[in-house]
């Protein structure tokens, strides 16, 4: 349906002082914060998990060495989806409008919504990862205590859900130093950034930037801020839903990831029998994980 004089009355008439509602300022671009971005050039793609061996074994000697298997264990697969939204005006109403150009005002207002929408979509990857009907590769969801391997279960989520300070930030890292390959075998892994919801960056601040330890009177170094843990800080993200969820992105490769296989374009065309003029704006990406490893979270206490 095409947007008439009907629904722009005030601007038809003399009068009037200012047009507002559409000139907010928007938190752009979050999602960068989060995810590596690739580039796709087919429907969808996928990353296959591969194992390699398991520790090595004594040879008795005069007998012969022990062999072991090498195999794929999962794939994440990530489906591009196609964003677009339209709008269209009348022709009476582009001539008989008497203060703004509204192709220009209202074309800003379809770019603002397609950038809200790709954030609440990279957020919803976050916002989702501790539910079980949104499961990865292997068959868990992205935190869970209990990601299944060839070698038994490793978690990426605390033990005791709990909220942010600095013992459940303490944990964390320590969890993520303790995290295992697909066969068992130690990784070096270490948290990287701390993301979080705006409710939290006020705690966040504290723990990462304080000389001392937060709220103790003891005399004690902060010794995430002194042993350079968390090095690239924290960033806020707007489009958490959950007020005392936290996450920790990881230095292990191919964990959270955003493919973009079109990016935004718009166009405009008008329609012979209606003089109608139609805008359209369309992208099409996807946000994911692969690795679950890239990430460490808690859903609070």
């Amino acid at each position: 349906m095409a947007i008439s004089r009907a629904q722009l009355v005030k601007e038809l008439e003399p009068g009037l002082n200012a047009l507002f509602g559409l000139e907010y300022k928007q938190y752009a671009n979050e999602h960068s914060e989060i995810f590596d971005t690739e580039t796709s050039d087919r429907a969808f793609e996928e990353e296959v998990m591969l194992s390699g061996f398991g520790n090595a074994s004594v040879k008795p000697e005069g007998q012969g060495v022990s062999f072991d298997d090498a195999q794929e264990t999962f794939t994440a697969r990530y489906t591009n989806e196609t964003i677009a939204l339209a709008f269209a005006i009348t022709e009476e109403a582009i001539e008989d409008n008497l203060y703004d150009r509204l192709a220009s005002r209202y074309t800003k207002a379809l770019a603002r919504s397609m950038a809200s929408t790709k954030q609440i979509k990279g957020a919803a990857v976050l916002n989702n990862a501790f539910t079980a009907a949104f499961a990865g590769g292997d068959g868990v969801e992205l935190c869970s205590t209990a990601h299944p391997t060839l070698s038994g279960n490793f978690a990426n989520e605390l033990a005791t859900s709990a909220d942010l300070n600095e013992t459940s930030l303490e944990q964390s890292l320590i969890d993520i130093s303790a995290f295992t390959d697909e066969r068992g075998l130690k990784i070096a892994a270490r948290g990287m950034k701390m993301i979080i919801p705006p409710q939290l960056q006020f705690t966040a601040d504290r723990l990462m930037k304080s000389e001392g330890r937060v709220g103790t009177a003891d005399n004690d170094i902060n010794a995430i801020k002194n042993m350079g843990m968390v090095s690239e800080g924290y960033t806020v993200n707007h489009y958490l839903t959950d007020p005392d969820a936290f996450f920790i992105k990881t230095d292990v490769p191919n964990g959270l990831k955003h493919f973009m296989r079109s990016p935004i374009k718009t166009t405009m065309e008008g329609d012979f029998d209606t003089g109608n003029v139609r805008y359209k704006a369309r992208e099409r990406y996807v946000f994911g994980f692969s690795d679950p490893r890239g990430v460490f979270g808690s859903p609070g206490a």
